[in-house]
């Protein structure tokens, strides 16, 4: 069976604050929580206009501390930006606070761009290998006494999960023996190639007994056809206007807005967007069995970018109702 997930990155809408933003996210946590969703996740990005999930921690406290059943997570936190030491500081707190219900998810790009990582980590950051991050967090997580300083006292079984876009992330979370979660919402092309060295690869370990994939998928589901492609809207201006060096606010929906692409703006963003569905629940139901049956996917994790809330929350129920082995046994041996 198939786990549903969700991504949010916190989007600010056009005529919108960040306050909306948080609002909303709280609203869609909820309406996840009562799907049957398994996990909800934010993601860490800085200096990117109409993002507001600059805090990720602070954003995933305030979720957790709204809905009680579904498991609130990183998707992820950018390791390279923080010491380990305060990475594992903040989880185990959050493990404290909302126990058994926090995810640790990490990658390695730096959330924004140049001048911004600066900013973040200062002119002359010290080099690290984000593989040492990764073990030094988990060792400060299980309080062993292997690092020289401690984090908070007490084991904190927090699930790690490695993200990743392509190769390197795979083969990492392989050796590790930690769950993977592959960027296809948004970076398809390399997703079977990291899936397969991910599986190839892996090494049993006392987080994780057998490889566990989590696969990033676009979702716009509607009750009718037009519907789900006015929603789905909103999202492909956003990426558009990204890759223009337009990036803004997410913009309102508009009818039609993939004819009015000259061909080549078309075929990049179908490109991109590759993992994605758009349309009804039959439609939408269809196209996850074939995206499941073809990646052996263990868990999805939905990314839609829909400006309406009750329209957004209707398209997480609608592809709930899609695919209906929500929960997955397996997903049990991540901590769901």
């Amino acid at each position: 069976m198939t786990a549903l997930s969700i991504l949010d990155l916190i989007m600010i809408g056009e005529e919108k604050s960040l306050v909306h933003s948080l609002n909303e996210a709280l609203q869609f946590a909820r309406c996840a929580e009562a799907a049957g969703y398994s996990r909800y996740w934010v993601a860490e990005h800085h200096n990117m206009p109409g993002i507001g999930s600059a805090a990720t921690t602070i954003i995933m406290s305030h979720l957790a501390a709204g809905t009680s059943t579904i498991r609130i997570g990183s998707g992820g936190i950018m390791l390279p930006n923080h010491a380990p030491l305060i990475v594992a500081e903040q989880f185990a707190t959050l493990d404290s606070l909302y126990p058994g219900r926090i995810d640790l998810g990490v990658g390695r790009a730096p959330g924004s761009d140049r001048q911004t990582v600066l900013a973040i980590r200062g002119r002359n950051p010290d080099h690290r290998e984000f593989s040492d991050d990764v073990t030094a967090v988990m060792d400060y997580l299980e309080d062993n006494q292997s690092q020289p300083a401690r984090g908070l006292p007490g084991t904190h079984d927090t699930p790690v999960w490695i993200l990743g876009s392509g190769q390197y992330g795979a083969r990492l979370a392989a050796e590790l023996g930690l769950p993977f979660a592959f960027a296809s919402h948004f970076a398809p092309r390399y997703l079977k190639q990291a899936i397969s060295a991910y599986r190839e690869h892996f090494r049993p370990s006392a987080r994780l007994s057998a490889p566990y994939v989590m696969a990033g998928v676009c979702v716009f589901a509607a009750e009718t056809q037009e519907e789900a492609e006015y929603a789905a809207s909103s999202h492909q201006q956003w990426v558009a206007n990204l890759h223009t060096g337009r990036p803004g606010l997410l913009p309102k929906p508009v009818e039609g807005y993939m004819k009015q692409l000259h061909d080549s703006q078309r075929i990049g963003l179908d490109q991109e967007l590759a993992c994605s569905v758009t349309g009804t629940r039959d439609v939408v139901r269809q196209w996850l069995r074939d995206f499941v049956e073809a990646t052996s996917a263990d868990e999805l994790m939905i990314d839609s970018r829909i400006y309406d809330p009750e329209v957004r929350c209707r398209s997480f129920e609608i592809t709930a109702e899609a695919l209906l082995n929500v929960s997955s046994s397996s997903s049990k041996r991540t901590g769901t």
